[in-house]
């Protein structure tokens, strides 16, 4: 019996690290379709997170095609597309961004790490000064906190880089009712807000700030699903079970699209939860 059990064991090991590695080395595409009397032309986007410098084929060719394959109109980016780390290359993340920004607009939402390159310049050098210099020659320019109106579409993009205490581990700062406003002034009520927020721990302040579709990333879908709970099970700030794992979220009218990402850093694994690609479609309400 002993021995049965044992190789029973070993059996559901192999098969649990072949889904971790086949989970961290796939994506999938997912939809969302949105409608609002504000929206006055048809736009699709698709929605980037966490990439982390992960590249799907040789020179991210795969995630490049799936993109092409869905006919954007615009890119929106909800953070980390590279890792904050010492010495590490930008290059992937640049390559990437340059060939997205040769063929569609991308809006820019900065995440915790290109947060984190500015703030700690002892530590990361001249990162920032040098990604940041990479996004401007090919004509990127990060929403931090501020904002773009389409104006064929009726829709304004905001971006919010909210200060680094709020991405404490373990536990949750505190916002004040009024920290949005004075981060990004007042949305016009009259034109469908879009809100790039990389941390959705806040999604209830950016609902009441006045965000219609909030679009957020950095849990990286809770990095281990349990099949069938459908649930994950930690965050980057290491918190078992966030509320904020992965999917669409509702605070009254408010909708928050949160990406599981694409790619992996604090706990580098996936396993039943492989990386994601979201397409929305903004739509006349008929």
């Amino acid at each position: 019996m002993t021995d049965v059990m044992i190789t029973l064991l070993g059996i559901v090991c192999i098969l649990i690290m072949w889904v971790m590695l086949y989970d961290s080395n796939r994506f999938v595409v997912r939809r969302l379709e949105l409608c609002d009397r504000r929206i006055t032309k048809p736009v699709r986007a698709v929605v980037l997170a966490d990439l982390h410098n992960k590249r799907y084929g040789k020179e991210n060719k795969v995630l490049l095609e799936t993109i092409r394959e869905q006919k954007p109109d615009i890119i929106l980016i909800a953070g980390d597309i590279l890792t904050a780390q010492p010495g590490k290359s930008m290059e992937p993340a640049i390559h990437f961004l340059r060939e997205l920004t040769g063929e569609f607009p991308v809006y820019y939402g900065n995440g915790n790490h290109e947060h984190r390159l500015k703030l700690y310049p002892k530590t990361y050098g001249n990162m920032a000064g040098e990604y940041g210099q990479a996004l401007k020659d090919m004509g990127i320019e990060p929403l931090v906190n501020c904002h773009v109106n389409l104006e064929e579409c009726g829709i304004t993009v905001f971006g919010a880089e909210i200060a680094r205490n709020y991405y404490n581990r373990f536990k949750e700062s505190h916002m004040e009712k009024e920290y949005m406003r004075q981060l990004l002034g007042r949305p016009d009520n009259s034109r469908y807000t879009v809100l790039l927020a990389h941390n959705p721990d806040y999604f209830r302040e950016y609902a009441q700030w006045g965000a219609d579709l909030t679009v957020a990333g950095h849990v990286h879908g809770g990095v281990i699903r349990i099949p069938f709970l459908n649930k994950g099970v930690i965050s980057p700030s290491l918190r078992l079970f966030p509320k904020y794992d992965g999917g669409i979220f509702k605070e009254g009218e408010a909708v928050m699209l949160l990406s599981r990402g694409l790619g992996m850093h604090t706990i580098p694994i996936r396993l039943f939860n492989p990386g994601e690609l979201w397409v929305v479609d903004f739509k006349p309400e008929e």
